[in-house]
């Protein structure tokens, strides 16, 4: 099936690159036979309605083509190409051109050309991913998790995060906009047992992490620049085959800002069968200041530009009041034939957050496949700031139905959508897509 082709290459965007097996003894690696290029081409062409709510905004309707191009040269090398393209048919504003506007108005969206672009595999000392960030979380994730650069519908910035390995040290850099000053952040892990009685049977037991991020706020929408910095230590607690369970603490803060810290404490568990791929954690928090872990995270392309609640400021002004939170956050694949690649007949990922102050956040996606892969049906969702006024929610749905032996299928989508307008309140929309799609791989 085609879609074999694409999760080879589409390498892990939502998380990158992992970082070195925690507690597992490592087998000899075969040597890699020589790379043998593959590629895919698709087209899409779907009708597009954005519709606003509230009766605020303006009805528009679009042909939406989006072609693609994916070059797979191995697990070191792969090319993805393709955005798409919305040609007027109704609505829009006075002046409006047959292409959509807000959807090249600025440099940094035409990233958005690079879906994804893969340089060295999980195993090579350097590596380096360029496209879409879509739940990206960097390492420890107590200041990038669950990120996505995607969430203003008018802003489709390429990122691209850099990964490392020399000795004990374990490095992540990474950058929200490749053609903006925006959102940079890098975190290093150091091997406590690797550095004291040299290399380890099991790598990563015992690790110290220091990670920082500064948003410079000049693309996407002007905002206040904010600075972040967290450490943190990790500790592998049980270690058995296709299962191990840590513990970890951690404290960070805002540099430059009086009061403004937060610590955290607590566990997880990562299970990898043939079949099974969960990842389980859970955090007891506390913030002071302002501060909190997970400050870039689902929604920050919004709170950036205005922060949750009646106050009406960006989110590195908001008025953060001081307790507790409890968080939790569950990333499971299952698939029932052991199939070699990203996609699964199951995939869910849910972050949720209950704060004492009587704030809740929760976001999610699941995603199934059945008859035989077949069909496909998502569906993913986000909460912030429930229990507050101003509360801020989105929703979305998609189904893809292949036949022809794959090569054709149709889609269906439909959701909510949120459009930043600086420090105005995000403008509620809605949209909807339907059409047919067709690819060939060789």
């Amino acid at each position: 099936m085609t879609s074999t082709l694409l999760v080879v290459l589409m390498l892990s965007q939502a998380d990158g690159p992992p970082p070195p097996p925690v507690g597992a003894v490592e087998p000899p690696r075969p040597a890699s036979p020589p790379a043998r290029w593959s590629y895919l081409t698709r087209l899409e062409v779907t009708t597009l309605a954005l519709l606003p709510r509230a009766g605020v905004g303006v009805q528009e309707g679009f042909v939406q083509v989006e072609p693609t191009l994916i070059l797979d040269g191995g697990a070191r090398l792969g090319l993805n190409l393709g955005a798409p393209v919305r040609l007027r048919l109704w609505g829009g504003g006075e002046g409006e051109g047959l292409v959509r506007r807000e959807d090249w108005d600025s440099l940094s969206d035409w990233g958005q050309l690079v879906r994804g672009l893969k340089l060295g595999s999980d195993n090579a000392p350097v590596a380096l991913w360029v496209g879409g960030l879509e739940g990206y979380s960097l390492l420890s994730a107590h200041l990038v998790r669950r990120y996505s650069n995607r969430m203003n519908p008018d802003y489709h910035p390429a990122g691209a995060f850099l990964t490392g390995t020399w000795g004990p040290l374990y490095a992540e850099a990474f950058a929200s906009d490749v053609l903006g000053a925006r959102l940079l952040g890098a975190e290093v892990a150091l091997d406590v047992q690797h550095l004291l009685f040299g290399p380890p049977r099991q790598r990563g037991r015992y690790t110290v992490a220091l990670s920082a991020v500064h948003d410079g706020g000049l693309a996407g929408g002007r905002a206040p620049a904010v600075t972040l910095a967290h450490v943190d230590g990790t500790a592998v607690v049980v270690v058995r085959p296709g299962f191990e369970a840590h513990l970890l603490a951690g404290w960070g803060g805002r540099p430059g800002v009086g009061g403004a810290w937060g610590a955290v404490v607590g566990a997880g568990a990562d299970a990898l069968t043939p079949t099974l791929d969960m990842k389980l954690r859970l955090e007891a928090r506390m913030q002071r200041g302002g501060f909190r872990q997970g400050y870039v995270g689902p929604d920050y392309e919004l709170a950036r530009l205005r922060a949750v609640g009646s106050e009406g400021v960006p989110l590195a002004e908001a008025p953060l009041p001081d307790g507790f939170s409890v968080y939790g956050e569950a990333v499971v694949g299952w698939d029932s034939v052991r199939y070699g690649g990203l996609q699964k007949h199951l995939q869910l990922s849910l972050g949720a957050e209950a704060f004492t102050w009587g704030r809740f956040d929760v976001d999610g996606r699941v995603a199934v496949q059945l008859f035989g892969r077949t069909l496909e049906v998502a569906v993913k969702g986000m909460g912030v700031g429930l229990g507050q006024s101003g509360e801020r929610y989105l929703g979305a749905a998609e189904v893809r139905w292949r036949f022809l032996g794959g090569h054709l299928y149709v889609l269906g989508q439909g959701g909510t959508l949120l459009f930043a307008r600086g420090l105005d309140m995000p403008s509620p929309g809605a949209f909807a897509c339907v059409g047919l799609g067709v690819d060939h791989a060789r």
